[in-house]
């Protein structure tokens, strides 16, 4: 009895797929199907290119005009001021990610790039000529191929 049950499963199955292919339509030389297989592969590629081509920072480096202010590590937890040409900068360090938290730069696009985590990340306030670059050891990259 459990054999019939799995047959008439398999059967449905067969029946809709059989269904499925029928209502495709040729666009272009390649069915719909085509199309939405190369569409998921795109996302999936999209989606996990940068964590794997990125490895996690352990370490950044802030910089003012030039000028190493220091490297920290990004286990710890703190806040750092750092005095520009316009004023302090601040960057707010914890639990592995980094950002600029304060600027007194008129746009706020160092602000607005948020927490940054990957070795090679880079937040900038250039009206303050304030950097930091985050350090580690980076995962696969085409340049180092």
């Amino acid at each position: 009895m459990a054999d019939r049950g799995a047959w008439s499963a398999c059967f449905t199955m067969m029946q809709w797929l059989a269904r499925l292919k029928r209502g495709f339509q040729h666009i272009d030389g390649l069915l719909v199907g085509d199309w939405l297989t190369i569409a998921l592969c795109l996302g999936l590629i999209l989606l996990y290119w940068p964590e794997a081509s990125l490895g996690q920072a352990k370490k950044c480096q802030i910089r003012q005009g030039g000028q190493v202010i220091g490297v920290y590590d990004l286990d710890q937890r703190r806040r750092i001021s750092v005095k520009g040409p316009l004023g302090v900068s601040v960057v707010q360090i914890q639990q592995g990610k980094v950002r600029f938290s304060q600027a007194p730069c008129h746009n706020q696009y160092c602000l607005q790039q948020g927490w940054l985590s990957h070795a090679g990340e880079v937040a900038l306030c250039l009206p303050n000529q304030v950097s930091i670059i985050l350090l580690g050891e980076r995962g696969f990259d085409s340049l180092a191929y």
